[in-house]
C-alpha cells in the first residue's frame, strides 16, 4: 500500500483528487490532507510519505517553498495547478508530472499508470534538482532539461545540444564536445520543448539549434553544416520559414 499525502487549500480540489483516488484504494491510502506548507511539512516529516498530491500555489506561500524546508525528497510528487505556462514549462523541463485543474479522470489515470512503475528516489532528486535550478530565477530562460537515456536521467544544459536527430520512437541528441546521448522520447517532445530556445525542425527527421548552424548552403531546399560538421537537408516548405530563423 502507497502512503499519499493531499497539499492543497482549495476543499473542492481535496474532494475531487479524494473522489479520483476512491478507485485505487487498494494501492493508494490517503494518509493526511494539508493546507498549509507548515502543516504539510509536518505531516511529511511524521508520515513519510509514498507519493505527494502538491497544489503550486497554497495561501501566501507555494509548493517551491514547502519542498526547500525538506531535508530530503524521498516520495514521488504530482504537481497540481491551474494553467500556468511558467509552472507547467518548469515541471516538462524537469521531467516531473503535473495535473492541471480541473483534474480530468483519464489525466488522473495516465498519472496513476505512471505512479505504479515508480522511478528510483535517485531519480527523484535529479529532477527536483533540475527544477530548483532552473527556477532560481524566474525571469530568465530555462537553462536544462532531464532526459531519460539508457543509463538513468542525465541533465543536460540546452545551450550544449547543437541537434536532434530522430529514430523512430527515440531521440539521438547530439552536443557539444563531440558527445550523443539516445533518449527514448520522440523527436517531436523535444520540438514542443526547445521551439522556444531557437530550435527549428529543418526535416521530419532533425531539429536544430540555430546557434549551432556554421553554414547554410542555398539550393532548392539547401543544407546546413552545423558546428559538429553534420550536413542536413533542408525541407523544401520549411525553407522560407527556416531563413526568416536565421535572422531571429
Amino acid at each position: 500500500m502507497l502512503k499519499s499525502i493531499i497539499v492543497d487549500d482549495e476543499k473542492h480540489c481535496v474532494d475531487r483528487l479524494s473522489f479520483l483516488l476512491e478507485k485505487y484504494s487498494d494501492i493508494i491510502e490517503i494518509t493526511a490532507i494539508c493546507s498549509t506548507v507548515e502543516d504539510a511539512k509536518k505531516s511529511i516529516e511524521k508520515i513519510l510519505p509514498d507519493i505527494l498530491f502538491l497544489d503550486v500555489h497554497l495561501y501566501e506561500e507555494t509548493a517551491f517553498d514547502l519542498l526547500k524546508k525538506l531535508d530530503t525528497i524521498n516520495f514521488e510528487i504530482v504537481f497540481i495547478t491551474a494553467f500556468d505556462n511558467y509552472a507547467i514549462d518548469a515541471f516538462k523541463y524537469a521531467a516531473l508530472d503535473y495535473l492541471l485543474k480541473p483534474i480530468e479522470e483519464e489525466s488522473f489515470e495516465k498519472t496513476i499508470d505512471k505512479l505504479k512503475k515508480k522511478t528510483s528516489l535517485k531519480d527523484i532528486a535529479d529532477k527536483m534538482d533540475v527544477l530548483f535550478y532552473n527556477l532560481q530565477n524566474k525571469n530568465a530562460a530555462f537553462n536544462k532539461i532531464v532526459v531519460p537515456t539508457m543509463e538513468g536521467l542525465e541533465f543536460i544544459k540546452i545551450d550544449d545540444i547543437i541537434r536532434c536527430q530522430s529514430d523512430n520512437t527515440y531521440t539521438h541528441i547530439f552536443l557539444k564536445g563531440n558527445k550523443r546521448k539516445t533518449v527514448s522520447k520522440t523527436l517531436k517532445h523535444y520540438e514542443n520543448l526547445l521551439e522556444q530556445h531557437h530550435f527549428f525542425r529543418i526535416h521530419h527527421s532533425h531539429l536544430v539549434n540555430i546557434s549551432c548552424i556554421d553554414k547554410y548552403i542555398k539550393g532548392k531546399g539547401g543544407y546546413i553544416i552545423t558546428l559538429d560538421g553534420a550536413h542536413i537537408e533542408v525541407a523544401v516548405r520549411r525553407k522560407e520559414e527556416f531563413i526568416k530563423k536565421l535572422h531571429f
